[in-house]
């Protein structure tokens, strides 16, 4: 497992987008923060520091996850507890993500997106269940390396329980998402989703139907059926109900 835990580390010292000295946190509103952008179900967040690997801001909720102390717990720890049939695919969904942030598309503010992907992680109680993880840049230092990033693992073993071999770059602001991200193929390969859809896709999670979506959002019930038909076209889903699974472990709801 450290040989395991080596490789993983390889992927942010080889890339060198690391921190080349230790960036200042900003003021930051988390619960708010984790509060608009969590799945839904058990989670935890840390905030990791790449310019010595330093954890800070853990949830107490580690706890009754995996069974580690707030106070003590390592990235070690952590990392230590992705399934070992996953490590590789972490390591290359984390090149993956860097490739895209800082050579694929070069306009792309990385303060401004989250990386989404999911792996299998050991419970507290031995079991191996599915994690959703999704970061978030936090700091950068005067080179543009990130510094400080904020993890949050949220526990979607009830939607599914293998992750789908796939990245999403999802916007902060009012940008366009990347979905389906394949790992294999590279980040050419993606589905691009814009801030309206992804504002759609929300209000069919809420349960909405189209005339309430239209009165929510203030555009018309024609609109929001051209908007839903290339949601489905893009996405493969036939239906909302796969529609909202799907959402939930690409992290866009």
């Amino acid at each position: 497992m450290n040989s395991d835990i080596n490789k993983l580390k390889l992927v942010w010292e080889n890339g060198k987008k690391t921190a080349d000295q230790n960036t200042d946190l900003p003021n930051l509103d988390f619960e708010a923060l984790i509060s608009s952008i969590v799945s839904v179900g058990p989670f935890y967040y840390y905030i990791i520091d790449f310019f010595d690997m330093s954890l800070s801001h853990v949830s107490p909720s580690i706890r009754d996850i995996h069974g580690f102390d707030p106070e003590t717990v390592t990235f070690d720890d952590i990392i230590g507890t992705i399934h070992p049939n996953d490590m590789e695919f972490v390591a290359k969904a984390e090149a993956t993500s860097i490739d895209i942030l800082y050579n694929k598309f070069k306009k792309i503010n990385i303060l401004d997106y989250k990386t989404n992907f999911s792996f299998r992680s050991k419970m507290k109680n031995g079991d191996y269940e599915l994690l959703n993880h999704q970061a978030i840049v936090l700091t950068v230092d005067e080179n543009g390396k990130f510094g400080k990033a904020l993890n949050i693992h949220t526990n979607i073993n009830h939607i599914a329980t293998k992750h789908n071999n796939t990245i999403s770059l999802l916007s902060l602001k009012n940008e366009s998402s990347f979905v389906n991200i394949e790992i294999a193929a590279g980040s050419d390969q993606c589905t691009a989703f814009t801030n309206r859809e992804i504002d759609i896709i929300k209000a069919i999670a809420e349960g909405l139907s189209n005339k309430e979506i239209a009165d929510k959002l203030k555009i018309s019930t024609g609109t929001v059926k051209k908007h839903r038909n290339n949601i489905y076209f893009k996405s493969g889903c036939k239906n909302s109900v796969d529609l909202i699974n799907k959402s939930l472990i690409q992290g866009l709801i």
